[in-house]
């Protein structure tokens, strides 16, 4: 059986104020294509369908435009909530979806209540795992504590006791949203900055071992396409959503669920058109702004870190005389004093009086220490803000 594995849409997200509507569709567009091209059995959306519990209508607009053309595949459409939906919100008329062959899981409680689906080869079990927030999770699943170890263990351990019941050499695949981590720990997994944090008492993660004995798990939430295990994989988002993710080959993920083997994976690149112009830049202001090699990005969208030794004046401005898109800015010099990084800043401070503190303020911005006349103006500021605070207290 062949399945497409996508997720984190973000319905309605903005990238740096700017409007990705138009982006999004034309990727919901681009993925009803592919599932014709590649004659896929079934779609699995791992969650994060939208970027808010309460969506913007043109986000609401885009997913109603969506769902027929979802249905018109004549294919089962299996999707799950994320952390970034309501799930009451989504499953809104899921039961009368369902019988247009879009089946959105939202419900902790029916975790257990599989897609049946059926091929030459057999009878496929589709489980899903809507996002399960611990605290709200555990008396609905009976888990053991409010973590997310502990109910994904509880949903888990209710979906292989409904397969135990299932015809034998029925296969299994199971859609969860979630940080899950290899035998290994954390180590391996690529995150991004556009993910929404999920730790519970400091712990986001919970071990890939919870999906023993499942044919394959598509996930959702990291958005870097990436490997747990040979049956366990995250799709990616199939859009940039942060400047950390600007070297990421977005993708959708193409799996081939044999009977008993292992299954096969095959990463289908979206198209360049397809993809956000994100470029990064770093150098100083006026290198990069006479420099001829950057033309091409123009028209690009710039995560810019200037390393000027002292911050360049209205340099956002100047930025965007050439680069019209530039939406980020950093300022790292690239000389900072030794001691303005070996000392923490309470140890800075002690036993400095205002002036100092000022001072080494400047030294640390610009990577050199402030000049003579700089520290006359330092001195008049300090003594004319102590002379405003001694009046005040006075008053």
């Amino acid at each position: 059986m062949r399945f497409l594995h996508t997720s984190d849409w973000h319905l309605g997200r903005r990238f740096h104020g700017e409007d990705l509507i138009d982006a999004q569709s034309k990727i919901l567009d681009h993925l009803c294509a592919t599932a014709r091209t590649e004659r896929i059995d079934a779609l699995l959306v791992a969650g994060d369908i939208y970027d808010r519990a309460v969506p913007s209508l043109d986000a609401i607009r885009l997913f109603s435009r969506a769902l027929p053309q979802l249905a018109d595949l004549g294919i089962p459409t299996i999707m799950i909530s994320g952390n970034h939906d309501s799930a009451h919100r989504l499953g809104v008329g899921s039961r009368l979806l369902s019988k247009a062959g879009v089946h959105v899981r939202t419900n902790p409680a029916e975790v257990a209540a599989p897609v049946l689906l059926e091929d030459e080869q057999g009878p496929v079990a589709v489980y899903g795992v809507p996002y399960l927030e611990p605290a709200m999770a555990r008396t609905e699943l009976e888990a053991e504590a409010a973590s997310h170890q502990a109910v994904l263990t509880s949903a888990l351990d209710r979906i292989r006791a409904d397969l135990a019941t299932r015809p034998a050499g029925t296969r299994s695949v199971v859609l969860a949203h979630a940080f899950i981590t290899s035998a290994t720990g954390t180590d391996g997994a690529t995150v991004s900055k556009s993910e929404r944090d999920i730790s519970v008492g400091g712990v986001a993660h919970a071990g890939a071992d919870i999906f023993d004995g499942i044919d394959y798990v598509a996930l959702g939430h990291l958005h870097s396409p990436q490997r747990v295990t040979d049956r366990i994989h995250y799709s990616g988002s199939p859009l940039a959503y942060s400047f950390s993710e600007t070297s990421h080959t977005k993708s959708f993920t193409l799996v081939d669920l044999p009977p008993t083997a292992v299954p096969t994976l095959t990463r289908i690149s979206l198209p360049a058109r397809l993809r956000l112009p994100l470029a990064r830049l770093t150098g100083r202001l006026d290198d990069l702004l006479a420099d001829p090699a950057h033309e091409h990005l123009t028209q690009a969208w710039l995560h810019v870190t200037l390393t000027d030794s002292a911050r360049p004046y209205e340099a956002m401005a100047r930025l965007k005389q050439r680069f019209h898109k530039t939406l980020h800015l950093e300022h790292k010099p690239t000389t900072i004093p030794a001691q303005a990084t070996s000392l923490t800043y309470r140890e800075r401070l002690r036993d400095r009086d205002d002036l100092d503190v000022a001072r080494d303020f400047i030294t640390v911005v610009s990577g050199q220490a402030p000049t003579k006349e700089e520290t006359d103006l330092l001195n008049q500021a300090v003594e004319h803000s102590r002379i405003r605070s001694h009046e005040k207290e006075t008053a």
